[in-house]
């Protein structure tokens, strides 16, 4: 049984399926305050008065005048940018993650990115489940029992991490753009017939963009968050960890 509980919590993570199962270990870590919905303007030049000079001394030189403030839109259009461009630029990463429940259990892991569409989450013992993503598919695998589940890629939250060109602007039903002082956090709605209503808020770096967590929210409004660290761009990957094989005899 607690196999199966620890499987639904990480289906919850990749699919934003309606379930609210708790993980692997018994320890918990109160679930991460998202930044406030606002936008904050960037820091700009102050305006302030711009010397007319002497008359007819012919055009203002443009660099002495000080633009004006950007609107909101226009700020919140840059972030979007700044996050897409992140995402798309980004070919290959590796860190330490932490998966928090609804429930504010969590789990711990390793995971390994490579694009396009790779991916392995593998959960640190006891916790036997392992998350592959192979280009098309992504699976839910019990090391222990040798079992797995399979979901369609292109019907997950991962896609938007594993996608080699992404425009969030254009390939998503974006809803909501906030920044602070240290996050810049998007949510994108996602809207099925069968299943209901899924909400991903991305939350990135405010100083590099880099991204530091994900919270999945199932139509339940229920959210299971992962946080990310320890970040690595440049290690070479082995193509075989993103193999799926579909015997009783995996690995």
């Amino acid at each position: 049984m607690g196999s199966v509980k620890r499987a639904a919590t990480v289906v919850a993570m990749i699919c934003g399926a309606a379930t609210y199962a708790v993980a692997a270990t018994t320890n918990t870590i109160p679930l991460p305050r998202p930044s406030p919905f606002k936008t904050v303007a960037p820091r700009l030049v102050s305006p302030g008065p711009v010397s007319p000079g002497p008359v007819n001394a012919g055009p203002v030189n443009p660099a002495r005048v000080n633009p004006s403030p950007a609107s909101n839109a226009d700020i919140q259009r840059a972030l979007v940018d700044r996050v897409s461009a992140y995402l798309s630029n980004m070919q290959t990463l590796v860190g330490d993650f932490v998966q928090i429940g609804p429930d504010g259990k969590r789990s711990e892991g390793q995971f390994y990115l490579q694009k396009p569409g790779k991916v392995r989450f593998t959960y640190n013992p006891p916790n036997p489940i392992d998350v592959i993503a192979d280009g098309q598919t992504v699976v839910v695998r019990d090391r222990v029992l040798a079992t797995q589940s399979p979901y369609p890629l292109s019907q997950t939250p991962l896609r938007f991490l594993l996608s080699n060109h992404l425009d969030l602007s254009k390939d998503s039903n974006l809803v909501s753009v906030s920044a602070d002082d240290s996050l810049v956090t998007l949510v994108i709605e996602e809207r099925q017939l069968l299943i209901g209503t899924n909400r991903l808020r991305l939350t990135f770096s405010a100083k590099d963009f880099q991204l530091r967590q994900w919270t999945v929210t199932d139509p339940q409004g229920f959210d299971t968050t992962v946080l990310v660290s320890n970040l690595d761009t440049t290690k070479k990957l082995d193509p075989n960890m993103f193999k799926i094989t579909y015997d009783r005899n995996m690995q």
